[in-house]
């Protein structure tokens, strides 16, 4: 059973800054985890959090992993946000963090969103950083960075995914800004360093980019076994997928990152699901996880 101490929660400005600024409550959130290995089960140890920014009781399932669900209760991210999400596995634990639905980024006229979101792996330590695709509205700015470090015989899967926009509401590609990346080092130094920027206009969606396309996601794997496997894994599931494409490529060393496009948030869902469960598989040695979702 993954338990969890509770988490502390506060209306006050970041709880992980040193200064308050009222105007900022609300806007400026945070969140810290931190996750430790009992016997054979890993624990929420620690966990404090500052609105707009919560998280979901840990679910217990039938994994070794504490599964939990990260949460903005405002129902989507504002211009000026300033977020931040910090989460430390200390030496053995297994952490799976999702969301429970889709991301929104608001309009932003002013300021963009910012999301920073810091992984800390201890020795043997695992996290599958697996939330669901990010859906940037009509005019909206949304920039976030994730900061990995891993020690030695950790293991990192990281999911990022995105729509265009509402597509329904015929708003692809009608974002201001939409800006990510990811940058993982370990003790021998860089193991990747990747963004995107993109702007504003259907350019995106052309040839040598989004190929018309109007989902887009990147996987990324770090470990010190199963890479070749999973990368054998990934390419026929790549290569049959129904509405959706790709490719995948090893690092120099410890990594490989898979590249998707697709064509409907269907095809990219069921395309990501299958990634993940190959990597679990070929990584990890674990079996598919079904996360509980409405």
């Amino acid at each position: 059973m993954r338990s969890s101490p509770g988490c502390a929660t506060s209306s006050s400005s970041n709880p992980l800054r040193a200064s308050v600024d009222p105007a900022r409550v609300g806007r400026d959130g945070a969140l810290a985890l931190r996750f430790e290995r009992r016997g054979p089960a890993t624990v929420v140890s620690g966990c404090r959090s500052t609105l707009p920014l919560q998280v979901l009781a840990p679910v217990a399932l039938e994994d070794p992993a504490a599964v939990v669900s990260v949460l903005n209760p405002t129902g989507g991210l504002v211009g000026g946000d300033r977020l931040l999400i910090e989460v430390d596995a200390r030496e053995g634990a297994h952490a799976v963090l999702t969301t429970p639905s889709a991301s929104r980024v608001y309009r932003a006229p002013g300021e963009p969103t910012e999301q920073a979101v810091r992984l800390r792996l201890g020795p043997r330590a695992i996290v599958e950083w697996v939330p669901d695709h990010t859906i940037p509205y009509a005019g909206s700015a949304f920039r976030q960075t994730f900061d990995i470090e891993l020690d030695d015989g950790a293991a990192l899967i990281l999911l990022d995914a995105f729509a265009a926009g509402r597509i329904a509401r015929d708003e692809a590609w009608r974002f201001r800004l939409l800006e990510s990346g990811v940058s993982v080092r370990d003790r021998r130094g860089w193991v990747l360093r990747d963004r995107f920027v993109l702007g504003a206009g259907r350019e995106a969606a052309g040839l040598g980019l989004a190929e018309g396309h109007d989902y887009f996601a990147s996987l990324v794997v770090v470990a010190d076994r199963g890479l070749d496997a999973f990368a054998g894994s990934a390419r026929p599931l790549l290569a049959g997928a129904e509405g959706a494409t790709g490719g995948v490529g090893l690092l120099p060393r410890r990594g490989a990152v898979v590249r998707c496009l697709a064509s409907s948030a269907p095809a990219l869902t069921d395309l990501l699901d299958a990634l993940w469960a190959a990597a679990r598989r070929d990584i990890l040695g674990l079996p598919a996880l079904a996360l509980r979702k409405l």
